[in-house]
């Protein structure tokens, strides 16, 4: 939360700063006749702009019944606009600061060398932009993982989980991506397939497409699920547990399932989304779901629960929920995105052989349609006997 009121200071500030450039500079070109015209203007841009960064908190857009067809382009639109804005803006003021400090008498050849490489920079980020929209979000790879595990049975050694997550088939994913998607994750012919929930992202968006596509799924020990905070903030809970059943995908709703695999047991449990506002209710009643002398997983679409899974006798986690960051930039060798506001489990795989939690980056986007820095993936873990 204090991430979200931070976040909303900054978008303020840049739009209020933004509003003021472009009525400074209009008084300039077309004098004070056009000023109350424009300002009304300015006034509308930034009441749709407040709008689209409201619909970006889903669970409150929900309960007021803002349909997915509505609210996900308009918050895609207002946050690509104060993403590039953000980043347009922080150029400008650098570039003024630097333009007041060579003072009257600089050479002028100098300043059209300024202001020429100004317009450039301020160019980088819609060009990075565009990259994230048009390119990497849809640059679906495949990633494949060893899991070592200490506690490991031999005839578990080697076995493939294939892992979905945050599909968000809206606005910004099609049927067609995804069913690209699914075709090539048949192809890797996993032994168990998991899809760790946000099937979709806004009430009346396409969830019957989504689970036609899964149904397609093939995996030897079949395909189980775990509810994102997608599902519930559109109340499609019950449904989709039902829906994906009717084409034979289960989805553990605090309910584990045993597999057999030779003389070993791999017992997949799993918890619907458990809210990062709660931690003191993480995984409340789920240590009864862990199966002495199995190996024990725990499908979690939230993966800040790690370290009371692993306490609970846990083996291996498998979330998503935070794509990886969507947006990240590296900077001495850390990447720097929202994610970590949240928690420390962003991507990846986490722990050691006694425990351990993959945190994959997920399929779809959410809030903004475009992904840099954190392509989406296809996750194949292989457990090892460390």
């Amino acid at each position: 939360m204090k991430f979200d009121y931070c976040l909303l200071a900054i978008s303020v500030c840049v739009q209020w700063r933004i509003s003021v450039l472009f009525l400074r500079a209009a008084r300039e070109r077309f004098g004070r006749r056009w000023l109350p015209l424009l300002g009304a203007g300015v006034l509308v841009f930034d009441g749709l702009i407040a709008f689209g960064y409201f619909c970006t908190f889903h669970e409150r857009a929900s309960r007021l019944g803002i349909p997915g067809w509505l609210g996900a382009p308009m918050s895609g639109a207002a946050m690509a606009w104060l993403l590039a804005g953000t980043g347009m803006l922080a150029v400008y003021e650098v570039l003024l600061f630097a333009g007041r400090r060579l003072g009257a008498g600089t050479d002028p050849s100098r300043r059209r060398i300024l202001r020429a490489g100004g317009s450039a920079l301020m160019a980088v980020p819609c060009a990075a932009l565009g990259y994230g929209v048009f390119i990497e979000r849809l640059n679906f790879r495949v990633r494949e993982v060893d899991v070592p595990l200490a506690s490991l049975a031999a005839d578990l050694d080697g076995l493939r989980i294939l892992q979905l997550s945050d599909i968000h088939l809206s606005a910004f994913l099609s049927e067609s991506d995804l069913a690209r998607v699914v075709d090539a994750a048949r192809e890797l012919r996993p032994h168990l397939a998991v899809v760790t929930g946000d099937l979709i992202s806004s009430p009346g968006d396409p969830l019957d497409a989504c689970i036609r596509q899964l149904a397609r799924l093939k995996a030897d020990s079949g395909v189980f699920g775990c509810m994102g905070n997608h599902e519930r903030y559109a109340r499609v809970e019950a449904y989709t547990a039902a829906a994906a059943a009717r084409v034979g995908i289960e989805f553990l709703r605090h309910r584990s399932r045993q597999l057999r695999f030779g003389d070993a047991t791999l017992n997949v449990a799993g918890v619907d989304y458990q809210r990062v506002g709660e931690r003191e209710l993480y995984l409340r009643g789920a240590e009864r779901l862990v199966m002495p002398g199995a190996a024990n997983i725990l499908l979690s679409h939230n993966p800040d629960v790690f370290p009371v899974a692993a306490h609970q006798g846990y083996h291996l986690v498998m979330a998503g929920h935070t794509h990886g960051g969507q947006v990240t930039v590296e900077i001495l060798d850390r990447s720097i995105n929202a994610a970590r506001f949240f928690t420390p489990y962003v991507y990846g795989l986490y722990g050691g052989p006694r425990a351990a939690a993959y945190v994959t980056r997920g399929i779809g986007t959410i809030d903004i349609p475009a992904r840099i820095g954190a392509p989406p993936e296809i996750a194949v873990l292989r457990l090892r006997k460390a």
